[in-house]
């Protein structure tokens, strides 16, 4: 009998590390990361190189919040990339000046209204994205794949294919403080980390403590059920490709700054970064599970894993590698985490 329970006891005790892997390894993989990475450069883990890595991890972590609220609706939004260009492009046009041929004049729009007519462009894309899944019922895949071309063709259109360059600004005209975003720091720390630090926490907070949160999780589970339990569904799916867009816009803003320029070519396989930093954070495809802690940290692993690749001069066709292979680990994690569960439902 004694020998029996012990059995029991071991099982349970091997069920209850394997899961805390499971359900952390996106923490064990950061930590794994860091640690080798560290081992293998010593100028991985300083202060001055966090920064930079995580100024770069900005970019992809907004645009995976804006991922994991289209995932938790059930949903997926390949534009993410696409309209992060378009945002980029519409800010550097904005920057150049506004043309008015028949007054004889160019006006320039101050950095303010640069990123709200920006951000407005992005929340337009996502408009129209939710628009055609929630009212004309189009499947996601195919709606904003197909906005995807639209506003990469529309980027294109707008620049000729060229590049808008040195988006600094001009003291003269009034319109400097572009380059502001990308470069300047608070107490040490870049603009673009207090940025998405703020969108988190706010993300988590909309996720947590408000109804729409609630009303999010239920219609991702089970939107037949969560219609039928007075949710409206429809605004709930409308609204996560808006802020999806909005978030996008964002970081095409963030990665203008940083750059200082802006390109119709920016961002591209960008939605896919975006959908494996959620999935590795543990959110389900399915829709229904994942949290803003776990895509951050997925966005984490993502962005170190990348930029520690290219300190140690691994070519840029292994990190395509060495990212797919992380996508596709992370995919099997879920099923093997969900795949029982969603037998079970």
């Amino acid at each position: 009998m004694s020998t029996a329970t012990t059995d029991i006891d071991r099982k349970k005790s091997n069920f209850s590390i394997g899961r805390m892997l499971l359900e952390g390894r996106a923490f064990f993989a950061l930590i794994v990361i860091i640690a080798v990475f560290s081992f293998m450069s010593p100028n991985y883990l300083t202060v001055s190189n966090l920064l930079i890595m995580s100024s770069h991890v900005a970019i992809y972590g907004l645009l995976a919040i804006g991922m994991l609220l289209v995932i938790l609706n059930g949903g997926i939004d390949l534009s993410v990339g696409s309209t992060l260009a378009l945002a980029g492009v519409c800010a550097g046009a904005m920057m150049q000046g506004l043309e008015f041929q028949a007054l004889g004049a160019i006006y320039y729009l101050p950095v303010w209204a640069v990123v709200v007519v920006t951000c407005a462009v992005g929340a337009l894309v996502g408009l129209v994205n939710g628009v055609l899944i929630a009212i004309f019922k189009v499947p996601a895949f195919v709606a904003t794949l197909g906005v995807m071309y639209v506003a990469r063709g529309i980027a294109l259109l707008m620049t000729n294919g060229l590049t808008y360059n040195n988006l600094s600004g001009r003291p003269e005209l009034g319109n400097t403080g572009f380059d502001w975003l990308g470069f300047n720091r608070i107490a040490g720390i870049p603009i673009s980390v207090i940025i998405l630090a703020v969108v988190a926490v706010l993300a988590w907070l909309m996720l947590s403590r408000s109804a729409f949160g609630r009303w999010l999780y239920a219609s991702g589970g089970n939107e037949r059920a969560a219609e039928l339990s007075g949710v409206p569904t429809r605004r709930v799916k409308i609204t996560v490709y808006t802020l999806s867009g909005i978030l996008a816009a964002i970081a095409g803003l963030v990665l203008s700054s940083q750059l200082t320029s802006a390109g119709p070519t920016a961002g591209t396989t960008y939605e896919l970064t975006a959908i494996a930093a959620v999935v590795i954070g543990g959110a389900a495809l399915t829709g229904g599970r994942g949290t803003v802690g776990g895509t951050m940290l997925g966005a984490f692993v993502i962005g170190f894993l990348s930029d520690g690749l290219v300190i140690i001069g691994v070519s840029s066709y292994w990190q395509t590698v060495f990212t797919g292979a992380v996508i596709v680990l992370a995919v099997l994690l879920n099923s093997l985490q969900y795949g029982r569960t969603g037998r079970k439902g």
